[in-house]
């Protein structure tokens, strides 16, 4: 059926505040971050002083600036693992009927629709050295050896802040459990004539069947990546010594220092804008359709 102009007027005034309100708030605002960033201007943003590319060759150039973008990518390469794995091994349990599943299902799902920051701070009670939960349990039994310096010791801090991602796997199983809707059981049920076991089952038939899943989580986080602030801002700060500081808490930190120069904060997000715009592509050009010989077959 042939759409008439009219009805492609009326189809524009409806989405017109959604576009009026895009345009003000990002397309203005990715513009005003653009054009501060070769400033070097503070807050009040007078006197400011054009510097060229200089703020982006200073973050460039910046070990910490680009440590902590190599935090961003390992702490979404922990979480895509952690999703592939120990998500798509409880999404099996539960679509597989068992008693009790609903419960465990809602045990997962819960913290994954909770606010990140509220999550973090009971971690960072929890995993505190001296009163924390964890140590005090520790303590308890017994077992005083075990007890750390969970968020203050480097190589500790880090594990701790990549665990919390086994308590946000909620959403993983979510899109598992949609995509497991549309598998033909046909498939399945040919394996186990087939004599395929339970471990072959899931990793050689269920597991490539269920690629669709695999490519909206690896993508989703490694694009939430680069937004998540909370866990390691509330956790640790970005410390001991950096050891955990990724690209939001490194950006804040810059920009609530006094005297901070504005421009420079503003390269390194545009910097971060455009790593991001960047895996964004990848994202479109991997849900592109094919066509041709390879879509047909």
């Amino acid at each position: 059926m042939k759409i008439s102009g009219r009805e492609h007027v009326v189809g524009f005034m409806f989405i017109a505040p959604l576009l009026i309100l895009f345009a003000v708030f990002l397309v203005y605002g990715f513009y005003f971050i653009v054009n501060a960033s070769f400033y070097d201007q503070t807050l009040s943003f007078r006197d400011a002083t054009f510097v060229g590319w200089d703020n982006y060759v200073t973050a460039l150039s910046d070990n910490r600036f680009l440590r902590s973008i190599v935090n961003n990518l390992i702490y979404s390469a922990a979480a895509i693992l952690i999703s592939l794995s120990v998500g798509f091994l409880i999404s099996v349990i539960l679509n597989m009927g068992i008693r009790g599943s609903k419960l465990l299902g809602s045990l997962f799902f819960i913290p994954s629709f909770m606010p990140l920051a509220l999550i973090a701070m009971v971690f960072s009670i929890m995993l505190e050295f001296r009163f924390g939960t964890l140590n005090q349990l520790l303590h308890g039994i017994g077992l005083d050896f075990l007890a750390q310096r969970w968020l203050s010791d480097p190589s500790l801090a880090y594990m701790s802040v990549i665990s919390i991602s086994v308590f946000l796997i909620g959403l993983s199983m979510m899109y598992y459990n949609a995509d497991m809707t549309t598998i033909n059981t046909g498939i399945l049920e040919a394996a186990v004539i087939d004599g395929a076991g339970f471990g072959r089952m899931l990793w050689n038939v269920l597991f490539p069947l269920l690629k669709n899943a695999h490519k909206t989580i690896i993508l989703s986080t490694l694009l939430g990546s680069f937004r998540e602030f909370e866990r390691v801002f509330l956790l640790t700060q970005g410390g001991p010594a950096g050891t955990t500081e990724n690209s939001s808490v490194y950006i804040y930190s810059f920009a609530r220092s006094a005297g901070a120069n504005i421009g420079y904060v503003c390269a390194a997000s545009v910097i971060v804008l455009l790593i991001a715009l960047g895996i964004s592509v990848i994202q479109l050009i991997a849900y592109r359709p094919r066509t041709g010989k390879g879509a047909r077959a």
